[in-house]
């Protein structure tokens, strides 16, 4: 199947790996409370039902998801809010960042300052996500055939083949049907979530490329950012 650009795998490797535990934790908070607002029922709300798999996968503690959840009903808290930020990097590359924030104040210009200080720059809106296509992306531990056949029986578009399993692709209207399809296959989720992928790759090397995995590392480090996204290849 098709290929797909190193930096998302270096992204993943990141969040599970190299994350900082509390930084990690703070981020899927976040996510739950945002998905929170649609019911805390997970077995009535698909959003946050996949969330919490992704806190499961991460070891959050109980008591951690259970406060994020409470955020959303409690009226005294101040209101969770999702933005999506366009942005360059070095070599021209185009970013997509997503933030799950209560003070976007706070939060633009931490971005805007993680940018200025590691080579990238803000984009005017809808200059770099045409270059990106909303999908649904799931993460299964097995490999091989067998795991290939059963993803393409369960309506996946696309599957890519990693070290730890593998990446499958749907379409966005797709994500919850077919993840419900891999586990009644046996297969292992380990995370499904809607994403940004490229429609087109930027070649990056040398100087450039040491220069953008500085860049996406200084902005995955913010605690109000949920998830990077770029087009390097």
């Amino acid at each position: 199947m098709s290929g797909h650009s190193k930096w998302e795998t270096t992204k993943r490797q990141k969040a599970v790996v190299d994350a900082k535990r509390g930084a990690l934790f703070t981020k899927i908070g976040n996510q739950i409370a945002i998905a929170a607002r649609g019911g805390t029922d997970p077995a009535m709300n698909p959003s946050l039902a996949m969330v919490l798999e992704k806190a499961r996968h991460a070891n959050m503690p109980k008591a951690n998801i259970e406060r994020a959840i409470q955020r959303a009903a409690d009226k005294s808290a101040a209101a969770m809010i999702e933005e999506v930020y366009e942005a360059y990097g070095p070599g021209g590359v185009g970013i997509i960042i997503e933030v799950a924030t209560d003070n976007k104040n706070r939060t633009l210009p931490e971005v805007r300052h993680a940018l200025d200080k590691n080579g990238g720059r803000m984009a005017d809106s809808g200059s770099v996500m045409f270059q990106f296509k909303r999908k649904g992306v799931i993460d299964i531990t097995e490999k091989g055939e067998d795991a290939l056949m059963a993803a393409l029986d369960a309506g996946a578009e696309d599957v890519t083949e990693e070290d730890d399993g593998m990446v499958i692709y749907t379409d966005s209207s797709d994500l919850m049907k077919v993840r419900q399809a891999l586990i009644d296959a046996g297969l292992t989720v380990t995370s499904a979530e809607l994403s940004y992928v490229p429609t087109s790759y930027v070649p990056i090397e040398g100087e450039n490329a040491e220069k953008l995995e500085k860049l996406l590392s200084a902005i995955d480090d913010l605690d109000d950012v949920t998830n990077v996204y770029t087009n390097a290849e």
